[in-house]
């Protein structure tokens, strides 16, 4: 795994668990980490990071609606 170090001003308050969380959470939004790369990144397994997608407003299921259609196309 990489490390990242970012500069952020004293005054914002954040949590590095959180943070890792939210990071993942959007990863896992945009296609560039699966649902078990994104847990790792976050510290927890698939269950528990599914569980809190929702509270970064994430879907667990999260396929593009081109793919959806082309697998009810085969139905």
């Amino acid at each position: 795994m990489s490390t990242i170090t970012l500069q952020i001003p004293e005054k914002v308050d954040l949590d590095p668990k959180e943070t890792a969380r939210f990071l993942a959470a959007k990863l896992y939004e945009i296609g560039r980490l699966s649902l078990g790369q994104a847990a790792e990144l976050a510290g927890l397994s698939k269950v528990a990071f599914s569980e809190v997608l929702g509270d970064y407003d994430v879907s667990l299921i999260n396929h593009p609606i081109s793919d959806i259609r082309k697998d009810a196309s085969k139905i």
